[in-house]
């Protein structure tokens, strides 16, 4: 589970980090333990208003397949930047014409495998404390069966921002400068 702020810097990165012709823009970063699924919007082909949808599927198949290739070396490099810095693996994937296309992504195994979306909500659960592991958190998850979901998932992680910056005020925490002015025998 990440912050919102350091969910900002992560896309901070990106941004800075990317070809500025990569994407038309960047559209959505996600995160969790294994996985940062950077998804960016890249041109639709230009077709002829009444083209078949057979013909329009086609083309944006073909478009995205030709972004995929045409960019493998430049986001590799990113890859391998984002993979040393953040320690996690880098999926991409292309928003074109209004479909979406993931290029490649993690499948972690939990009784199954899930895609990244449905392992942050078991993430979301064991840093809760609701579940132990992700096992139980599946399970969890199977009797709940969307009942309140989207609501209850965003306040969880609105607490656990919360108890987070908590944290990090206690007496552990690292002093900011401003908080401790320099002492001089001048002002004795």
């Amino acid at each position: 589970m990440i912050t919102t702020e350091q969910r900002e810097k992560l896309r901070g990165w990106f941004a800075g980090r990317l070809p500025d012709d990569l994407f038309e823009e960047l559209t959505e970063i996600t995160v969790d333990r294994e996985e940062i699924t950077v998804i960016g919007r890249i041109p639709a082909p230009r077709l002829a208003e009444d083209a078949p949808a057979a013909e329009r599927d086609a083309a944006l198949e073909s478009r995205v397949q030709e972004f995929r290739e045409r960019t493998r070396e430049d986001r590799m490099a990113v890859a391998r930047d984002a993979e040393h810095r953040f320690r996690r693996k880098v999926s991409w994937g292309v928003e074109c014409g209004g479909q979406r296309a993931l290029f490649t992504h993690v499948a972690a195994p939990v009784m199954t495998r899930l895609r990244q979306p449905e392992r942050q909500v078991l993430d979301t659960l064991i840093a809760g404390g609701v579940a132990r592991s992700r096992s139980d958190a599946l399970a969890w998850c199977v009797r709940l069966v969307q009942r309140h979901t989207d609501d209850w998932l965003a306040e969880l992680r609105d607490s656990l921002e919360h108890v987070q910056r908590v944290r990090a005020q206690g007496p552990d925490a690292e002093p900011d400068q401003g908080d401790h002015a320099e002492h001089t025998d001048d002002e004795e």
